[in-house]
């Protein structure tokens, strides 16, 4: 009883760290007309890094040259996969792009496994994939979707490279400066695509607003989680993200998926779900003693 007691709460705040999320990008896709796409990734990462900062207060001294390239590596990763996420947005439904973005972890999840069975998952995926195109692809933008690729591949890279910075810097110290780095990175991006629009303090509040929406909360919320969760469990409600992306796209900008693209979406998410099973399963046996 005190187990699942103690879970419960934890779980709420994994799912209320979603729905931040996905609010988040829905309220991004509505300032895109003001500020564009990597306008509104530069307002992002500038003020997560801003409030990231000042609450890990990170120590420059003792890192060596190994730490620091980590750091600026997830940086980039930072960098690439907010651009190629919210230049996705700028042109396919939320629900279809985070759908498509998860991809990459659920990849990372069925190599991880290094069993043939998982490889299960990777065809019900695509199954459900192809579903989002609503029976033809010619409905989904061609270049959104390889936005979108690309933001899956990035956060597959997101995932290896914050578990190396994780195990250099303590707390979130490594977080708040490669965050730093992926904001110096937007920036001249950024200013290029909202130009004069930057000068306007309402969308300049909204950006920030956005930022602690879909990182500040978020992270907050997850990491609280952590500490009550399996990392398994977490990673399996994590796979619920296209669904609450769908429900955020349809309630808040009023996007209408048809079935087969609702099927498509709870297609990935129970290939998500069956390979983190997969590769949990696979860990445990590999930890196991012989004999």
């Amino acid at each position: 009883m005190s187990a699942r007691a103690g879970s419960t709460p934890a779980v709420l705040l994994v799912v209320a760290g979603l729905a931040c999320q996905e609010i988040g990008a829905s309220f991004a896709v509505l300032l895109f007309p003001e500020v564009g796409p990597l306008g509104m990734v530069m307002l992002r990462l500038v003020f997560s890094s801003v409030l990231l900062l000042a609450i890990a207060r990170p120590r420059l001294r003792g890192h060596d040259a190994v730490a620091w390239r980590s750091v600026v590596w997830f940086g980039v990763v930072l960098a690439v996969m907010n651009g190629l996420f919210y230049l996705a947005l700028e042109r396919l439904a939320l629900g279809v792009t985070v759908t498509i973005e998860v991809l990459g972890p659920l990849v990372l999840s069925i190599v991880a496994s290094r069993r043939r069975s998982a490889w299960v998952w990777a065809v019900v995926a695509f199954v459900g994939v192809v579903a989002l195109g609503g029976g033809g692809w010619d409905r989904l933008d061609p270049i959104g979707v390889l936005f979108a690729l690309g933001a899956a591949a990035s956060w597959a890279f997101y995932i290896l490279a914050s578990a190396r910075v994780g195990r250099e810097f303590p707390k979130l110290d490594g977080l708040a400066l490669a965050m730093t780095v992926g904001a110096l990175l937007a920036l001249p991006f950024g200013i290029m695509d909202a130009g004069g629009a930057l000068l306007r303090i309402d969308l300049v509040a909204l950006g920030a607003a956005v930022a602690v929406l879909s990182s500040t909360i978020p992270y907050a919320l997850e990491l609280f989680a952590l500490r009550r969760l399996p990392a398994a469990a977490f990673a399996i409600l994590m796979s619920l993200a296209p669904a609450t992306a769908a429900l955020a796209g349809f309630v808040l900008l009023g996007q209408h998926l048809t079935w087969l693209e609702l099927v498509g979406i709870a297609l990935v998410i129970v290939a998500s779900i069956g390979a983190v099973r997969a590769s949990t399963r696979a860990a445990r046996r590999t930890a196991e003693p012989l004999g």
